[in-house]
């Protein structure tokens, strides 16, 4: 019987899924050889090199994410503890929204966003919601307004796959090894340790003043928090914990130089071209320049 791999249940803006050879290669080159590894990933969105580091690297036998999201974590915990609930959920409304004409779909999703945003669903339900609004929302995005309500519009697929059931299944299982959080990624030093990597995803800094939308959550993160993130990544080596950092490659117009090659000088710093599906604008997507930054030296 084949097994089958869990990958992102979710689209998310910024996933990782094009740039894992990227990741793998900034990695210790022993992990695969290392015992009693902790893998802490503070920014977990989509979940893109979670699923892919801990199918690609079994010796990892714990974990450890986060995010600042309440929504996406009670999703994680609800797949992890009631996977067979959700689906059913999930079917449900999949057979209703695939059956219905173009102006019934809207409608459907919109009183959808409605009982998603009123914040007093079960987390069954504001797990099933967040899904099935991802799969049937503009172009997967996820964004809420000043008030912490998810914004997009309806997108327009022919036959979105709102219920897979055999991935849902497969994460489920995988995440039986992970502790969920939710919360400031630097609640997560206090794990930090000799046999910990952590794998730091953070909202992007934009490059320009437009190519930015509203937040994944309520606040943003803006320089003070990249400031945050990297005095994070100080303490991170100091307790002798490894860590790779991924990236936006602004110039800062003052000075003309790279934002990130002045914050994190005294760390490695790699370039990278990565593809970019998600964007309001079709003629934003594409290659954009990003950068890894790391302290792991593979000497």
């Amino acid at each position: 019987m084949k097994t089958t791999l869990a990958k992102p249940f979710i689209k998310w803006a910024g996933g990782k899924t094009q740039l894992l050879d990227e990741v793998k290669q900034s990695l210790p080159t022993d992990l695969c050889q290392r015992t009693n590894v902790i893998y802490i990933e503070p920014f977990v969105g989509g979940g893109a090199v979670l699923f892919w580091i801990l199918q690609e690297y079994p010796n990892i036998t714990h974990a450890i994410i986060n995010d600042i999201n309440p929504e996406l974590i009670c999703t994680y915990q609800t797949i992890k503890n009631s996977p067979i609930e959700l689906i059913d959920q999930l079917e449900i409304m999949q057979m209703q929204y695939i059956r219905l004409d173009a102006e019934g779909r809207k409608n459907y999703f919109l009183e959808k966003r409605r009982l998603f945003n009123s914040k007093q669903n079960s987390d069954i339900t504001t797990a099933s919601l967040f899904i099935f609004l991802n799969k049937t929302c503009f172009n997967g995005l996820y964004r809420v307004n000043s008030k912490g309500e998810f914004n997009v519009p309806h997108g327009k697929y022919t036959n979105p796959k709102i219920c897979d059931n055999e991935n849902l299944l497969a994460v489920s299982k995988l995440l039986q090894k992970v502790d969920i959080l939710c919360g400031d990624f630097s609640e997560t030093l206090k794990f930090a340790g000799e046999n910990t990597i952590f794998y730091l995803d953070p909202p992007y800094k934009p490059l320009s003043n437009t190519s930015s939308f509203t937040s994944y959550a309520i606040g943003g993160f803006d320089d003070k928090d990249q400031v945050r993130l990297r005095d994070f990544c100080k303490q991170l080596s100091q307790q002798r914990a490894l860590f790779v950092a991924s990236n936006s490659d602004p110039i800062e117009k003052k000075t003309g130089k790279p934002f990130f090659d002045q914050l994190y000088y005294q760390f490695r710093i790699k370039r990278v071209c990565a593809p970019r599906f998600i964007n309001a604008n079709p003629n934003n997507r594409g290659v954009v320049p990003e950068i890894m930054i790391s302290n792991v030296t593979n000497l």
